[in-house]
């Protein structure tokens, strides 16, 4: 277990967890700011990336495991995320859709955030959001951060306005 908040605990994400993970990328309403449909090859290189991002920073996106249930609802993690000229850490997360509206998000994000304050002694963390994902701007700014700009970055079907949002320790 990497974290754990009053109802749900993070871990490293692993093999079995490929159905899990599916439900979430091939899920169009929930990837709908990539812009991208995910085949099982997608789903298999992504979570792939996170297995090596936790080699490689000992950080990455993690299972988020709903206590009472043991089910995996979604993933949460620290990224590191281009931003212009630089590199950012973010937090980030993405939740199976019947998991929506309970808090879950913000629950996560919140723990991701502690996390990167307190066990990787960052003193700013941050999230890049797509400009009408008003969802995921309320729980950034539900666990303390603020929009600091605004760019054009490239993804599957091209340019898209996001806004980076940050918060510092």
């Amino acid at each position: 277990m990497i974290l754990e908040t009053e109802r749900l605990y993070l871990r490293e994400m692993k093999q079995s967890d490929f159905e899990d993970l599916a439900e979430i990328l091939q899920n169009p309403k929930v990837m709908y700011a990539y812009e991208h449909d995910f085949s099982d090859k997608d789903v298999q290189e992504w979570l792939d990336r996170q297995i090596e991002r936790y080699s490689k920073y000992g950080f990455g996106l993690w299972a988020i495991i709903l206590k009472n249930t043991n089910e995996m609802i979604g993933q949460a993690g620290l990224t590191i995320q281009p931003y212009k000229d630089t590199e950012v850490l973010e937090v980030g997360y993405l939740l199976k859709e019947n998991f929506w509206h309970n808090g879950y998000a913000k629950e996560a994000s919140n723990g991701c955030k502690k996390y990167a304050f307190e066990q990787l002694n960052r003193d700013k963390v941050y999230s890049i959001i797509k400009s009408d994902n008003l969802s995921s701007m309320k729980v950034a700014e539900s666990i303390g951060m603020n929009k600091e700009d605004e760019f054009i970055t490239q993804y599957y079907n091209g340019d898209m306005l996001h806004f980076l949002y940050s918060v510092h320790r």
